[in-house]
């Protein structure tokens, strides 16, 4: 078979440069015309280097940085406006890139940002804090939505995706564009794009496309949330009155709106850990007081009590974990050599998120024996080995 289990290619490879591998799930397209299109989030050359590698190289040596700086700044003026109204919308969690991008639009680029924020699950202290100091400087629409129903479509997403964070990033994806049609903003912000994951889309197109967060209107309805159908979810004590916030944007109206959704990351050189640094100066951004589980960082993914969740179910699936992707990124970045990115693969990868443990049991209402039960059904031959009561991973770092 040339896929295993969850779709990913059955033999593994590891990247040469940084510490990603082909695990990384494939991203499927539908397009407008109904036609659907797998594509690999990662691809490797002939020297046996990700896509993501590659990519940085040409982002360090090969764009013209100044010249991309004048197409923002072009960008900018064609939909600056002088009535106090909102000018461009930026989707915001209260993080540093997020911040990173909003502060410099205001004060780098005199534009009028609106922030718009797709409520974690349940905030962290820390989370929380950073959310309140962003506020503090930008207007901000915040939506939570419905906590019952939010739970519900949690549980069904990891008992039968393991995947307990689709919900959230259902809303995150298509929550800018909804709010930009009802507010007639026609300008939108995003951070980075997937090229800086590796992602085959073009580098050289700015642009979010639309069947990322659009589809046809007669087709609105035909999609599966938490890996059930839309029409099904009835079952689980899901009106369809709680289920509009969660679906695509109409493609009809964003196409008759004339938005735009654009990438900071193509415009500007993007380094999350200096946005951090920037983070913090400008904006009273803070650190957690130790790192996160399962990796080595304090300043990411900090805002929500089941990220670690989210990562570690990543880690059982693609065998992938938190500090493969924070590594990857930073020997990319040139912070790490891909020697230390191994060492702290090694040392905090797969690491279980013991600290909100309790918390997310009761949070999705299941028990702790059928927690691990649907972890180590889910997890694939390819990948993992059974010895006794313990799972190895086959194709760990050396």
């Amino acid at each position: 078979m040339k896929y295993a289990k969850w779709g990913v290619p059955k033999n593994v490879q590891l990247c040469t440069k940084c510490v990603i591998s082909n695990q990384r799930p494939s991203s499927v397209i539908e397009y407008e015309n109904g036609e659907k299109e797998i594509k690999p989030t990662i691809v490797f050359n002939k020297d046996g280097v990700c896509s993501a590698c590659t990519y940085h190289e040409k982002k360090y040596n090969s764009i013209d940085w100044n010249k991309r700086e004048k197409e923002l700044i072009a960008l900018c003026d064609k939909y600056r406006k002088t009535d106090g109204s909102y000018d461009v919308l930026v989707p915001a969690s209260g993080g540093k890139d997020s911040i990173y991008v909003a502060h410099i639009l205001k004060y780098k680029y005199g534009m009028n940002p609106l922030t718009v924020t797709w409520a974690p699950h349940a905030y962290t202290d820390i989370g929380r804090e950073n959310f309140e100091n962003m506020i503090a400087e930008f207007d901000n629409i915040l939506v939570t939505p419905n906590s019952n129903v939010h739970r519900k479509m949690t549980q069904l997403s990891f008992k039968n995706l393991l995947h307990p964070f689709q919900p959230f990033m259902i809303g995150q994806k298509n929550l800018a564009p909804k709010i930009a049609i009802e507010k007639d903003i026609k300008f939108i912000m995003y951070g980075e794009n997937t090229v800086e994951g590796g992602s085959l889309m073009d580098a050289n197109d700015p642009l979010m496309p639309a069947h990322f967060f659009a589809k046809p209107e007669s087709k609105i309805k035909d999609i599966s949330l938490g890996g059930v159908p839309y029409k099904d979810l009835i079952n689980h004590g899901i009106n369809e009155k709680h289920l509009n916030i969660y679906l695509p944007v109409s493609l009809e109206k964003f196409k008759e709106k004339k938005v735009e959704v654009h990438y900071m990351s193509y415009y500007r050189l993007w380094d999350p850990q200096e946005h951090y640094y920037y983070a913090s100066e400008n904006c009273n951004f803070q650190s957690n007081n130790e790192r996160s589980e399962g990796t080595y960082s304090k300043y990411a993914s900090l805002d929500d009590k089941i990220d670690g969740f989210h990562y570690y179910t990543t880690y059982i699936k693609y065998g992938l974990g938190r500090c493969s992707y924070d590594a990857s990124q930073e020997v990319r970045n040139r912070h790490i050599t891909r020697e230390e990115a191994v060492a702290l693969v090694r040392k905090f990868d797969g690491e279980f998120p013991e600290k909100n443990f309790k918390f997310f049991l009761d949070y999705i209402d299941i028990e702790e024996k059928e927690f691990f039960d649907i972890i180590n059904k889910s997890r694939s031959p390819n990948l993992w080995e059974n010895k006794g009561e313990n799972y190895v991973l086959k194709n760990k770092l050396i």
